[in-house]
């Protein structure tokens, strides 16, 4: 699938291109990695951010908060023995 740098995606759209799921672009989000814009309840995310986000440059730092975001998940449960 291309990306238009200058194309306008809704938050379904960007989900497909990147193949990931509803919540994690709603983090990517949230952490400043992706910026949008909000027409009224959706959210608008131009070509060029999703460009952005996958570029190599990107690739360790959306991994690293990524992983720490996830933690937290991890640090109220107990490991099985």
């Amino acid at each position: 699938m291309n990306v238009n740098k200058n194309e306008i995606y809704t938050l379904e759209e960007a989900q497909a291109i990147l193949k990931v799921s509803r919540s994690t672009i709603l983090r990517l989000i949230k952490k400043g990695l992706i910026k949008t814009a909000k027409v009224g309840r959706q959210y608008r995310i131009l070509g060029q951010e999703i460009l952005h986000l996958v570029s190599p440059e990107l690739e360790k730092k959306v991994g690293d908060i990524y992983r720490k975001s996830r933690e937290w998940v991890y640090d109220g449960i107990e490991k099985p023995k």
